[in-house]
Parts: structure tokens; sequence; C-alpha cells
């Protein structure tokens, strides 16, 4: 008998969404301290669309297979591995190496999800979950009381954000575009049409003291804007710039030029903090305590999930071979929520 096939995605240079290759290969063996993971499903993030663009700033050398994190099945374990590990549903936080039928990671980094929880529905919270957990819980800790803006509250992280946020007593405005506003006024959020409307002046009517806490992941001119419009002692949490996403010349400059903000905004002695959130700092500095608060955060999202504080986004479940599909459907900006791979 031959050796079991995988399917992959490989993304093999700046290319449209019709350039993905989808191709076929044996399925690698578990090594000491692994296990291979049956992919169930597998999703669509903004770092792929940056990718494929050559614009995420610490993507790996053309060629590789995309696929920011993974839900599935152990299917076999390497040496040193627990045998009851086997036929688990887990979770795994990759970069890339997601968009594939079977995935090798560190046991280590394989998260147990709770029975009661689809793959696609906890697909949707392994990255944009973690890193709304963390902006919101370990970065600004946000609490009861507290007014907290989200930009792009109908996105894959901002939707996740709005209702972490909500279930800590926190009241929420959110900047989305009009087709999304009547879905965020039946969750209790105050939206702002970021096309239409000048969002400072906006927010200062709705928060006239400023507000405790802003998500902003587009970068650019919007986070001096976010800046502006902290009360005494806010946060300010950038974590991307997808402003400059369809933007030529260096991919790292958009980024090195949040840090600089940052490192001067915190320099100032106003009382107000900002950040520039990365959920895979203190990885190289400690891969142990890295792993744990990862392993903690990510189950207190599922229970959150478990418990309803989590609505998933569901925006579209596609089989993997029509990823070209999936790709231009999230790049699209009509859609709420993730778009799921199956394989």
């Amino acid at each position: 008998m031959g050796a079991e096939e995988m399917t992959e995605v490989v993304l093999p240079g700046k290319v449209e969404p019709e350039g993905l290759q989808v191709r076929q290969r044996a399925v690698p063996a578990a090594g000491p301290g692994q296990v291979v993971i049956r992919t169930e499903a597998t999703g669509v993030s903004f770092a792929e669309q940056q990718m494929r663009r050559g614009r995420y700033y610490d993507q790996p050398p053309f060629p590789f297979v995309p696929g920011y994190d993974v839900v599935g099945t152990v299917s076999a374990i390497g040496d040193g591995v627990a045998a009851g590990l086997v036929g688990t549903r887990v979770a795994a936080l990759l970069k890339v190496g997601g968009w594939a039928s079977h995935v090798v990671v560190d046991a280590a980094d394989a998260v147990p999800v709770p029975d009661g929880i689809g793959a696609a529905e906890a697909e949707t919270v392994v990255i944009n979950g973690i890193t709304a957990w963390q902006m919101l819980h370990r970065k600004a800790r946000v609490r009861a009381g507290h007014t907290v803006l989200v930009h792009g509250a109908n996105g894959g992280v901002g939707s996740v954000l709005v209702q972490l946020a909500q279930a800590t007593g926190a009241k929420v405005i959110g900047t989305a575009s009009a087709r999304h506003h009547a879905a965020l006024l039946e969750r209790g959020v105050t939206p702002i049409d970021y096309r239409t409307e000048n969002i400072p002046a906006r927010v200062r009517e709705l928060a006239p003291g400023g507000v405790d806490a802003v998500f902003d992941h587009v970068g650019g001119r919007s986070v001096v804007d976010s800046w502006g419009l902290l009360a005494p002692g806010g946060t300010l949490v950038s974590y991307g710039s997808a402003a400059t996403r369809d933007d030529t010349g260096s991919k790292q400059w958009p980024v090195l030029k949040l840090l600089g903000r940052v490192w001067l905004w915190n320099a100032l002695p106003n009382g107000r903090n900002a950040y520039f959130f990365n959920v895979w700092a203190g990885k190289a500095l400690s891969k142990n305590r890295f792993r744990a608060r990862l392993r903690n955060d990510l189950t207190q999202v599922f229970t959150a999930l478990h418990r309803g504080d989590i609505t998933p986004a569901i925006a579209a479940q596609l089989p993997l071979d029509r990823v070209a599909e999936a790709l231009r459907l999230a790049e699209s900006g009509t859609v709420s929520g993730k778009v799921v791979l199956v394989p």
C-alpha cells in the first residue's frame, strides 16, 4: 500500500488568487514530540491577503503553503507523545502551513478544542480569538464601565473583540461600512460609517471625555486619530496596517513607522499607553511561557464560545480546492466574519 496522500495549497509568488497551486504529496510522519493533525477547518485571515502581495512583514520566502491556523483531529503521533492524543480535536496557531489536509506540529502547540464546539466554529476564533483576547485583557485591560472603539467591528478580529468587550460590560463604538450597521445595532454596538462619517468628530460626540481603549488594525493616518481619541489613562492597541495592503515598496516600513510612533507616544508624560500588538511576541525569548499563555488564553476563548459570549461568525465554507474563490470573497470586504476552508 502506498503512502497516504495529502492536499496542500502553495503560494508560488506574488500572484492573483487564481495563481495559487493545489498539489498532492505524501503525508509527512510525526517526529519526536510531534503530532499529525488531519485538518477539519482552516481559514482566510488578513495575513494571507498581505502575503500574496508580498506585504506581510515577516512572511517566509516564496514558494510556501499559507494558512495561519488550523483545527482538526490528531491522526498520528511521534515518540514521546501521549497515546491518548490520537483522535482528539485540537487547534494550532501556525502563521504558515495551514492550507493543507494534514499538518505536522509540536504536540505542545496543539490546544484541545472542548466537546460541543464544531471545527468550523472553533476555526473562527483561533487567530482572531487569541488576538482579540490578548489585546483586550493583556494589553488594554478593558473592564465593566469602559467605552471602547473597535475599528472594523464586523471583521474577523473586530467581531470577536466587540463580543468579548461586551462580555466584560464595556460599551462599544464600532466602525464599519453601512451594510453592516443593522447587525451591529442589533448587537448593541454604536456604528460609525468609516466611508462617509468623520470618525474622530463622531467619537467625540459619543464620548466627549475620550474612550478607554481603541483597537486599530488600519494603521497610517487612522492610528494618529485613534491616539487623539483616548481618555486620560486610555490605551491604544494597534495591530496592523491594513491601509497599506495594496501599497508597493518596503513591507517593513509601515510596521517600523508604527513602532516608532508607539515608542514616542509612550515616552510622553500623558498617562496614556500605546502598544503594537503581535501575537508572536515573546516566543523567541521563552517558548514555554509563550505556549502556556497561548494555551490559557485560547482555552478562555473556547470557553467564551461555548458559553455563548461569542457567536461564531462563519462568512462562508468552501473546499480547499476552491481557495481562489475563498480568498477573493475574503478580500471583497462584503462579508461578515471568517471565510473557512474545509479540506
